[in-house]
């Protein structure tokens, strides 16, 4: 399911292709990010500005100016740049062939303690499909065991239901709650943080997707 080439030692588990995993959405793939996504995701994230807004950090520039065109190839580089170094695993969700939103395992910290967080995002007209459910299952599986790591952690506003039920569907604790954690929209919001380790999830969740009919491997 998962191909891999890399640096084992410098950048394990990066680059990669994760998948295909299908879901009543469509047939999902994390493939990582490319220059050529601009358009994609420009379209996508200007589009889906009200679904989005609300949930991610509150940044310097507007949200067109963020999210344009010519935007994408900083933010690509800079996402490349954090994976070579170990730093990151970026991936693209493409759900039948087209971009459909984000998923990135960020802020790795290796050593006697390998953890990391896992932060997504999906547009809003594949939202309720299993997209996020599906892709959350393979980057987990594939940090936990190619990626070498023991703990990802998930951070969410109370407020974002869509997101809290993918977080529990994939098993990740509820741990507790931040308070003014993160500037969001303009105001310092609390969070609730979420984890999961590797020992709770021996099977994998991709395994679990598939035995509850959530999921099927081609």
């Amino acid at each position: 399911m998962n191909k891999v080439a890399g640096e084992p030692g410098r950048h394990p588990g990066w680059p990669a292709r994760l998948g295909p995993l299908v879901v009543p959405a469509g047939t999902v793939v994390l493939r990582g990010p490319r220059l050529f996504d601009a358009s994609a995701w420009s379209r996508i994230r200007i589009k889906d500005r009200e679904y989005l807004e609300n949930w991610e950090p509150t940044a310097t520039e507007g949200w067109s100016e963020r999210n344009a065109v010519l935007s994408w190839p900083a933010q690509w580089s800079s996402l490349r740049s954090m994976a070579r170094r170990g730093l990151a695993l970026p991936f693209m969700i493409v759900v039948d062939g087209e971009v459909a939103g984000q998923i990135t395992v960020g802020n790795i910290v290796r050593g006697s303690l390998r953890s990391a967080w896992i932060g997504y995002w999906v547009a809003a007209d594949r939202a309720g499909g299993g997209v996020a459910t599906a892709s959350v299952a393979m980057l987990v599986d594939h940090a936990f065991s190619v990626g070498g790591l023991h703990r990802v952690e998930a951070t969410v506003r109370p407020e974002n239901v869509a997101s809290l039920r993918v977080l529990k569907k994939s098993s990740f604790r509820e741990e507790g709650l931040f308070k003014r954690y993160l500037d969001v929209a303009g105001q310092w919001r609390d969070h609730l943080c979420f984890a999961l380790t590797a020992e709770e999830v021996p099977d994998g969740l991709v395994r679990r997707l598939v035995a509850r009919g959530e999921a099927r491997i081609p």
